[in-house]
């Protein structure tokens, strides 16, 4: 087995370069998942605005915050819920 001194130089060298592969394949913009997280938020809010008036009771709402609550748009959602 040869052993070359600057091996570790060579390995963060390549190392650095599948960074980069990685980075330039990356998809820019909504990934598959956030468009996921972002569907189940839209049926989360469709839902909430077919719960009753006892139901909303049980979880602290009112029938008026219910209803802003379900038609806000999908991209108007706490950061949370989108990642």
């Amino acid at each position: 087995m040869i052993h070359h001194e600057n091996t570790g130089d060579m390995m963060t060298q390549l190392s650095h370069a599948a960074r980069l592969t990685l980075n330039a394949v990356r998809p820019r913009g909504p990934t598959l998942s956030g468009l996921v997280r972002a569907y189940a938020a839209w049926q989360q809010r469709k839902r909430l605005a077919t719960l009753d008036d006892a139901t909303l009771r049980d979880i602290g709402l009112t029938r008026e915050q219910a209803q802003a609550e379900a038609t806000r748009p999908v991209w108007n959602a706490p950061a949370q819920w989108l990642r």
